[in-house]
């Protein structure tokens, strides 16, 4: 597997531990950031226009400017990073845009810069996992909807803290509710449960990320005619009663769920999910 030695600042290559920028920074100083994780096979990229189309809006939403042809420019720079590292399976690509320096709270101007890195990844394609994961629920910061939250932002303080607890109890993940209660998404990933064969997610008014790979989900399920509520409003109960449970993000696609509590699940809507998926997004 090849070592990643390079990343790509604003369209050019410098090496990984290049210093490309100060403590002027606005996403160090204020959080003035958005980032997308996209995942690569070799140069296939997957899903890059529903990933591009999201970081559009959220730039739009933060009022950044957004540069013209931004969509081909990344497609190009995300490829000629991939053949630079040599990066030829699977990857994880890290794209980071932040505010230019200047201002205090109120910025100098709009505009933007971009970062891209890449890592590499056990497979190039989605496999499920073979250890069913076991959750919990962190209950001590609430998330809440608003016109930023289904976006990936630079204030990530509520899964940082939500990460410490999971590791604290040893879970494998944990969930975050909003300020109702109601269950909202997990560490990485947006959340599925199944119910009489029935497909249940959490509304994305519940406050949670508008995930790339829970629209890809909605669309294998629908495909393979299972019903699926996407509005949800779900509670820990709805946990206890569900017959199975599975994250799901770009980068590993599907996760499930063995346990939550003293209550145990199986997968068996995750294996057929997976596969369509697959067949979605590498045309096997």
């Amino acid at each position: 597997m090849s070592t990643i030695q390079n990343i790509c600042f604003n369209g050019n290559i410098y090496p990984k531990n290049e210093l490309l920028f100060g403590a002027s920074n606005r996403a160090f100083r204020y959080g003035d950031s958005l980032f997308e994780t996209i995942h690569t096979n070799g140069t296939e990229i997957q899903f890059l226009s529903e990933h591009v189309d999201r970081l559009c809006k959220g730039m739009d939403a933060l009022e950044m400017t957004i540069p013209a042809d931004f969509k081909e420019k990344l497609k190009t720079d995300i490829t000629f990073l991939i053949n630079k590292n040599k990066a030829f399976a699977g990857n994880r690509i890290r794209l980071s845009v932040f505010r230019n320096d200047g201002g205090l709270y109120t910025p100098t101007d709009n505009t933007i810069s971009y970062l891209i890195e890449s890592s590499p990844l056990e497979n190039d394609h989605y496999h499920l996992n073979k250890k069913g994961l076991k959750i919990g629920i962190y209950t001590d910061m609430k998330k809440s909807y608003n016109f930023l939250s289904r976006f990936k932002t630079g204030n990530s303080l509520p899964f940082i803290l939500a990460g410490n607890y999971r590791k604290k109890m040893k879970w494998d993940e944990c969930i975050l509710l909003n300020e109702k209660g109601n269950l909202v998404e997990s560490l990485s990933s947006n959340l599925f449960l199944v119910r009489n064969g029935i497909l249940l997610t959490p509304s994305i008014e519940s406050g949670g990320i508008s995930g790339i790979m829970r629209e890809q989900i909605i669309e294998c399920a629908s495909q393979l005619n299972i019903t699926v509520f996407d509005d949800c409003d779900l509670t820990t109960e709805d946990l206890l009663e569900a017959d199975e449970i599975f994250l799901t993000n770009a980068i590993s696609g599907i996760q499930w769920v063995v346990a939550f509590q003293e209550r145990r699940y199986f997968n068996k809507t995750s294996k057929i999910l997976i596969e369509t998926l697959n067949e979605k997004a590498f045309q096997f």
